[in-house]
């Protein structure tokens, strides 16, 4: 009796020893399969190159897309635009707490200031150009005290390539005088607009206005491109945030032709 049991036992013990040489043999291909993973240079880079550029173009988005969303709402509603900063930075929180969704909520705090000051200006001042700057600066003062403390990199420095934009195109409506056209534009109904958009757009085809369209849409692109050889979502914020705004001026000019 007792040697047909230690028999018994003899025989199923290989067994036991089989399956667990199978498990320690799953868990070491899964430990060198993490391992040569996690070591993989081509892969991590290959990831944090398409997470750079999903930065990227959603700055051009957040650039370009607003511009024709907020416009017809700040006109009407301006107080709903207003009211939708505090939801922007409410939303950007919620994703920054998140690591998953961290760089997101980054992005859209940073785009909150250029919500805020468009909602602020073009719901309420913009019939003197002279004030779209001072507003469009509301946001510098955080963002500089933030990017002093190393926080919120992707977003700050997405608001000052958004900012920079501006600045240089509101430069470009000074020196070709188109400051005027500006400030009546704002004060007439829809079917005088387009004899204004002419005279401007003739302003814009002048001699002086082509060479100063070309050389800050030269700048543009010079300051734009730059960053991009930095393998950083900060600066791909900051030049999806610049070039845009060549697009942004485009589209404008081709309303102009069209009109």
């Amino acid at each position: 009796m007792i040697n047909n049991t230690l028999s018994c036992y003899t025989t199923s013990t290989p067994s036991i020893d089989t399956d667990l040489d199978l498990a320690d043999s799953g868990q070491k291909g899964i430990r060198q399969l993490e391992s040569t993973l996690s070591s993989s240079p081509s892969v991590t880079l290959s990831i944090s190159k398409r997470q750079t550029w999903l930065v990227f173009a959603a700055a051009v988005f957040l650039v370009t897309v607003p511009v024709f969303i907020e416009a017809p709402i700040v006109r009407s509603l301006p107080s709903l635009s207003l009211g939708l900063t505090a939801f922007w930075v409410w939303l950007s929180f919620r994703l920054m707490s998140r690591p998953a969704t961290y760089v997101w909520g980054d992005l859209l705090l940073g785009f909150s200031w250029s919500w805020l000051a468009g909602a602020i200006y073009w719901g309420w001042l913009r019939w003197e150009p002279l004030w779209h700057l001072p507003v469009e600066l509301i946001g510098l003062p955080f963002a500089c005290w933030c990017l002093a403390k190393n926080w919120g990199k992707v977003g700050n420095w997405f608001y000052l390539g958004s900012l920079l934009g501006t600045v240089l195109t509101d430069v470009y409506f000074y020196i070709v005088d188109l400051m005027p056209y500006w400030r009546q534009i704002m004060r007439v109904d829809a079917d005088t607009a387009p004899q204004i958009l002419k005279n401007a757009l003739i302003q814009v085809q002048t001699p002086w206005g082509q060479s100063w369209a070309i050389i800050l849409a030269l700048l543009l692109l010079t300051i734009g491109i730059s960053p991009l050889g930095r393998n950083q979502r900060h600066w791909y914020a900051f030049s999806g945030a610049v070039l845009s705004t060549i697009l942004v001026d485009s589209l404008f000019l081709l309303a102009a032709i069209a009109a």
